[in-house]
């Protein structure tokens, strides 16, 4: 995957993206995401790859201030017609290489987008950067088991689906291992489909 092939895939699934996941198990699995989620008054909230806007129903009509960015500008045209308010801002941006300064934000929200850009590792080093110490970063995305193996027909399907615009391989313990003194976990629970799809909430602690 990179960025000029994930243009052309989600240039493709712009129209289509919210049938499949803004719907059914995947709308109530974001639903779940923002359960209980304590964001307080004024804050600065960051959406990574915002896509067509669909986390961000969860959140109108709060006193915050809302950055959403998206390396496509289809999906991110869709979000801002379906959430034209004052306090959202939407702008085309590479989730691996953000332009905003260090502790910008009080909570960074990067639903199903570690598991679509080329480097998973940088995209999650410029989201603690963005962060806040004390902040928190929340994340909804599929990921490979913890310590296991991908089965032998995930291997020989993942290269197939990565052509789609997603990996199904990637481990979470791998990519959060480097950045282990600068945050601590929260949360980590199963959001859809037996544990495939996690709900992580994360602190950025003083490192």
């Amino acid at each position: 995957m990179n960025n000029s092939w994930n243009k052309v895939i989600y240039r493709f699934w712009a129209p289509f993206y919210d049938y499949f996941f803004n719907s059914g198990p995947f709308l109530n699995a974001r639903k779940k995401i923002f359960e209980n989620l304590d964001i307080k008054p004024r804050s600065k909230i960051l959406f990574v790859g915002v896509g067509t806007g669909a986390d961000l129903q969860f959140i109108m009509g709060k006193d915050i201030s809302v950055t959403a960015i998206d390396l496509s500008s289809e999906m991110l045209d869709k979000a801002r017609k379906k959430y034209n308010a004052p306090n959202f801002t939407f702008t085309e941006m590479d989730a691996q290489d953000l332009t905003f300064s260090p502790e910008s934000f009080d909570m960074v929200i990067a639903n199903l987008i570690l598991s679509v850009v080329p480097d998973p590792d940088q995209c999650f080093q410029e989201m603690i950067r963005v962060t806040r110490t004390g902040g928190r970063i929340v994340i909804f995305d599929k990921f490979a088991p913890p310590s296991q193996e991908l089965p032998v027909i995930k291997k020989f399907l993942r290269p197939v689906v990565a052509m789609m615009g997603t990996d199904i391989g990637r481990h979470f313990e791998q990519v959060v291992k480097p950045y282990e003194n600068h945050i601590r976990a929260e949360e980590d629970e199963s959001a859809l489909f037996n544990g495939m799809y996690r709900k992580i909430i994360l602190r950025k602690i003083q490192a």
